[in-house]
């Protein structure tokens, strides 16, 4: 379980996360979603330990994430930021390597070169493991990011807007897959996503942040309506039933 209690962030005099509180429970894909400057991503940060709040505290499975040693929080909480870009030219198979390295200190065992097989074929990536970084395409490129979290074997992964830079059919293919490792794998994740309909259809619940806070936190079905979707995005969306599902139409 993550929690997150009373949490806030500022950069001077601006609030980028204002006083947040949830609670995630194990299990599932939860959606961050709100316009740009929300406070997602920074939200996403704090729980990663990648920024530290100025208020508050996260605990993962009672761990607090400020105060627990990197090693024993990285065999518990991945994360994948939207700067992922890797200055050196290396191959698919050393990237997700880097992924085992809160359990092997850099020297591969036998059972973390394993777990790097196991998530190069879960990500569908044989054909591309031995082939430099540079030389694939976006999508990938950021399915390669993901099998390096998902090497790290843990049980809570964060995405920080997977879908950037990808265009309508690699998206697609990295929800689904996003959607199938929580599935199969029993993993809990969360995912920083901006197309809303990606995360109606793929996300078990959605949290709704507009200016630092929380304003909507429920079901794809209670979250994507016209009223909600105008008080955090100031549009007017009509929204219909596909499979099940509820469609925002907000390209009219």
């Amino acid at each position: 379980m993550i929690e997150i209690d009373r949490v806030t962030k500022r950069y001077g005099t601006t609030t980028v996360v204002d006083d947040v509180s949830l609670t995630i429970p194990p299990g599932g894909v939860t959606a961050l979603v709100g316009a740009n400057g929300a406070g997602k991503s920074t939200l996403l940060s704090i729980i990663g330990r990648t920024l530290r709040p100025e208020a508050g505290t996260v605990r993962v499975d009672g761990l607090d994430v400020a105060k627990t040693p990197g090693a024993t929080l990285a065999r518990r909480l991945s994360i994948l930021r939207q700067e992922n870009q890797v200055a050196v030219r290396i191959t698919v198979r050393e990237l997700v390597e880097f992924g085992r390295f809160p359990y092997s200190g850099g020297r591969l065992t036998r059972e973390d070169l394993d777990h790097v097989d196991r998530a190069i074929e879960y990500l569908q990536l044989e054909q591309f493991a031995n082939r430099p970084l540079d030389r694939l395409s976006g999508g990938q490129r950021q399915r390669a990011f993901i099998a390096m979290v998902l090497c790290q074997d843990t049980d809570y992964m964060l995405l920080d807007e997977p879908l950037n830079n990808l265009d309508m059919r690699h998206a697609a293919q990295t929800m689904t897959l996003i959607r199938q490792m929580a599935k199969d794998l029993q993993k809990t994740i969360v995912v920083v996503i901006h197309d809303i309909n990606f995360a109606a259809f793929h996300a078990d619940r959605i949290v709704a942040m507009k200016d630092g806070r929380i304003v909507a936190d429920g079901s794809p079905q209670s979250i994507i309506t016209p009223g909600t979707l105008k008080d955090v995005f100031e549009i007017d969306v009509p929204v219909h039933e596909v499979a099940g599902r509820p469609l925002a139409v907000y390209f009219a």
